[in-house]
């Protein structure tokens, strides 16, 4: 049995990330009705509550403009392609996986701000007595975040002779 290669493990974990932030935010918006019917309690720290991101992480960079969010959408696409094309030379299914989740959260939150104009994030965390709120975010954010974690543990994990091994293009 062979094993399967670590760029096609990338570009499946890339549209599973893809598929699973699209369709809850699909779900959540126009399933659930969630800017219509209001936030929805899922413990004392955590409720789905719909807001709309004009900028990126944590709301940096708020574009007000159709400039902006092109230019945000842009970027996104081409640091996909980049991270696609290193994707595929990769060797290390850990840093195939990680990438494939950059990619997923990357498109993702791309297709949000063309096709809303900003992204859609939903999950809220907050302190029980809500004194201390902290970001709203979605899953192609959580996707994001690991992929940096696996990137981070890869570049730890692998001697320096790894750095320069990758296949042929």
């Amino acid at each position: 049995m062979s094993r399967i290669s670590p760029a096609i493990l990338g570009g499946v974990v890339a549209v599973l990330g893809l598929a699973t932030d699209q369709a809850s935010k699909l779900w959540l918006v126009f399933g659930a009705r969630l800017g219509e019917s209001g936030p929805i309690g899922l413990a004392p720290f955590a409720e789905l509550r719909l807001v709309w991101n004009f900028g990126i992480s944590y709301g940096l960079f708020q574009q007000d403009g159709d400039f902006g969010r092109w230019l945000l959408v842009g970027l996104a696409v081409v640091a996909s392609v980049l991270m696609t094309r290193w994707m595929v030379k990769a060797t290390s299914p850990v840093l195939a996986v990680s990438l494939g989740l950059i990619i997923g959260g990357a498109i993702g939150n791309a297709i949000d701000r063309a096709w809303f104009g900003a992204v859609v994030d939903f999950v809220h965390l907050f302190l029980p007595d809500r004194s201390r709120s902290w970001y709203v975010f979605n899953l192609a954010d959580v996707w994001i975040v690991v992929g940096v974690i696996g990137l981070l543990y890869d570049s730890l994990t692998s001697g320096p002779e790894d750095a320069t091994k990758s296949r042929s293009s």
